[in-house]
């Protein structure tokens, strides 16, 4: 009989005692350099595991790409690990900038400017060697991600940012393309023994499941919360584990929120700033203003922001000199007052800022300063009056991070829609004047003034300013109208325009192309629309300001003003209908070729989601209308560092004039069917005498746009509403 084969054990799988097990893991120490470079999220996760993909999940504006910059600053700068940063969103220049700012405490912002301070510079000679390659091709596929690695020599860790939740034909590392994707960088993952950390642009747990990772780090962030929090889970575990970490965005990173030990073996906050220079006064205005300069917490204008990021930087530095040089302006911001949320972080930065106007102020070396005027007792009122209309040229109220898409199922992807608008136009418009441009030709002409807004009160009116003390306890200053009573018996009717900027941008006229040099006109075209240099025409209808508002306070030594599209060709009405006794005189121009439908799809898409949403009310209005906001102020974007997908300043202009005109020409038919108007301001603000309760018939009273809301006062009342 032929005997049966006796099975080989060459050929089988290699088995393994758990003996051997143990005693291979018990004998294996931590890998080098395979750290987060954050101590609570190390001891969360126990590190950077080889072998393991790790996905980073995170809304937009998060912070998700900064655990993967970390980690890679980490292994590459502290352990002299090679690195792969495989950027498929951010480009070459956003993660060094990213890693200067991280390493040398400097201001991101301010880096996308091409300025570095010497300390920086310093910074920058040391890490020119360091052992971290970075491939930023807008073709990066998983797949060339996997052939890179084995070709780098020691290679430590593979960083992918990012993956991209929603379609981009641009981008392979996103839409239905993230499973496979995954699978691959997993597989590469274990191939090389390396750790291969993954960043998501989003945490819904349905794209993040479908990614099927070995680790999940998932941060979120609470509204009005200085913490992100970090939820650590496992493949077929689920959660194991939690951590902070507090962001601190002006420096992008994030700092640990686990207490380090001090030289003395006490223990230290990590972001506290050092008592051995400034004043107890400048230390708590630079901890209250943690939360804002971080980017935890919104609600400060840039140029706040810059301030006392910079005080931070100060006091951190022991740069006595830069404190100094701070005092005077960031006395200036205090006096002047800041629209700051209603919350702990608000309430908290306002009372620092308060207390750091005092008038006892010590400069940082703790001799006193003897500023040339000091605020007295009184001295609120004239700084809140000079703040309400004042503005620096720079701060359009926009910050880092506003220029970026809104993630998918936002409740209203404002920039989204009015980006689609533009490029729909068969115009072609163009949306960004070069910026070698922008130093000549009509572009410094522009300013915020030719938005004409009204700012008037009936001269027979006495209008002041009164301190009012709100029911959450902030001090603000309200108007108060004295009516005589040569007005007779009656009321003042409190008019609210709804959505003036939106809605002005049903009919628009603008220039989707170049401006070009057209000089002085004969006539106004009505093909073409721009910038117009014209003399004030007189105006002398009582009882109504003048058409072209504030813009008749700021004339040249010519008595002439440059305006928009929308000015002139309400003059030219005016003229038609007998209001002006001649035609408008145009002293030069630029102009294109004129279209009013540009901002049309943007608009009807705003009307649609205010009549579904001003139902529902709460968050969800609440973002509608900051997106909103946002897109519209993108248009023109003051600050160099703030990136945009728009840049033509003759677009927004033209856009508030619009509404600025819309708005005094509904209060002009109301004063001429007999109602007494005493105070017309900005786009959306009348107010009215009215003897029986009604308001004027031209106003349309509603929720949509262009209607308004009235509100009734008895006389000698002061004005709720007013800018916070």
């Amino acid at each position: 009989m032929t005997s049966q084969p006796t099975p080989s054990r060459e050929h089988g799988r290699r088995l393994a005692t758990l003996g051997d097990a143990i005693g291979e893991v018990l004998s294996s120490g931590p890998a080098p350099g395979l750290s987060f470079g954050l101590a609570g999220l190390d001891e969360a996760t126990g590190g950077l595991q080889p072998g393991r993909l790790v996905l980073v999940a995170a809304e937009p504006q998060v912070g998700g790409s900064l655990i993967g910059l970390a980690a890679a600053r980490n292994t590459a700068l502290t352990h002299n690990g090679r690195v792969l940063y495989a950027a498929s969103g951010p480009n070459s220049a956003d993660i060094t900038r990213r890693i200067i700012a991280a390493e040398a405490d400097g201001d991101y912002a301010r880096l996308k400017t091409g300025v570095l301070t010497p300390h920086e510079q310093n910074v920058v000679e040391r890490l020119r060697h360091a052992p971290l390659l970075i491939d930023d091709g807008s073709d990066l596929t998983a797949e060339a991600i996997a052939d890179t690695a084995p070709l780098t020599d020691n290679l430590a860790l593979v960083v992918v940012d990012r993956l991209q939740r929603a379609r981009n034909p641009h981008l392979p590392l996103s839409g239905e393309h993230l499973p496979q994707a995954s699978q691959i960088l997993r597989e590469l993952a274990r191939t090389q023994h390396v750790p291969v950390l993954a960043v998501l642009d989003t945490d819904d747990p349905a794209i993040v499941n479908l990614l099927d990772a070995d680790v999940i780090l998932t941060l979120t962030t609470a509204p009005g919360q200085p913490l992100t929090t970090v939820t650590v889970a496992e493949r077929d575990l689920g959660i194991i584990g939690t951590t902070t970490l507090r962001p601190d965005l002006a420096h992008a990173r994030f700092l640990d929120t686990t207490p380090a030990a001090s030289a003395s073996g006490t223990p230290a906050a990590a972001d506290a700033v050092p008592d051995m220079v400034g004043t107890a006064a400048d230390r708590e205005l630079a901890d209250a203003a943690l939360p804002f300069t971080s980017g935890a917490v919104k609600g400060l204008p840039a140029e706040a922001t810059r301030l006392l990021a910079a005080l931070r930087t100060a006091l951190a530095g022991g740069q006595v000199k830069n404190l100094d040089e701070l005092r005077t302006p960031l006395q200036t911001m205090a006096t002047a007052g800041l629209h700051l949320p209603d919350s702990v972080e608000g309430r908290r930065l306002a009372d620092a800022l308060h207390a750091y106007n005092k008038p006892a102020v010590t400069n940082s070396t703790g001799q006193p300063n003897t500023p040339a005027t000091l605020a007295g007792a009184g001295s609120d009122t004239a700084s809140d009056d000079a703040a309400d209309d004042t503005r620096r040229d720079d701060d359009d109220g926009l910050v880092p991070g506003d220029e970026e898409d809104e993630p998918q199922g936002t409740v209203f992807p404002a920039l989204r829609i009015l980006k689609d608008a533009v490029a729909r136009s068969k115009m072609h418009p163009i949306p960004v004047i070069r910026s070698e441009e922008r130093e000549d030709g009509p572009w410094p002409l522009i300013s915020e003034d030719m938005a004409g807004e009204p700012s008037w009160v009936h001269p027979d009116v006495t209008s002041s300013r009164i301190a009012h003390i709100r029911d959450n306890g902030k001090r603000v200053r309200r108007d108060q109208l004295d009516v005589p009573e040569t007005f007779g018996d009656g009321m003042m009717c409190l008019i609210d325009r709804n959505g003036s900027y939106p809605s002005a941008c049903s009919a628009v006229p603008l220039a989707p192309n170049k401006l070009l040099h057209t000089g002085p006109l004969d006539a106004f075209d009505k093909t073409q629309a721009g910038i117009y240099q014209i003399s004030i025409p007189e105006w002398t209808v009582p009882g109504m300001p003048h058409p072209l508002g504030r813009l008749v306070d700021r004339p040249d030594d010519q008595g002439r003003v440059w305006v928009t599209t929308p000015h002139v060709k309400q003059l030219e009405r005016l003229h038609r209908d007998g209001h002006l006794t001649a035609p408008v005189a145009i002293h030069d121009s630029w102009t294109g070729k004129a279209n009013e439908s540009l901002f049309k799809p943007f608009y009807t898409a705003a009307r649609e989601a205010r009549s579904q949403l001003i139902q529902a009310g709460g968050e969800p209005y609440k973002n509608y209308k900051t997106r909103l906001s946002i897109a519209l102020r993108l248009l023109w974007p003051k600050r160099q560092e703030q990136r945009s997908p728009f840049w033509r300043p003759d677009w927004r202009m033209s856009m508030v004039a619009e509404a600025s005109v819309r708005h005094w020409t509904v209060a002009f038919k109301a004063v001429q069917e007999g109602h007494t108007l005493i105070a017309l301001r900005n786009v959306d603000a009348a107010v009215f005498w009215t003897p029986d309760q009604a308001p004027p018939a031209t106003y349309r009273i509603g929720t949509g746009f262009g209607e308004v809301k009235a509100k009734f006062i008895q006389r000698g009342d002061f004005i709720p509403e007013g800018d916070d």
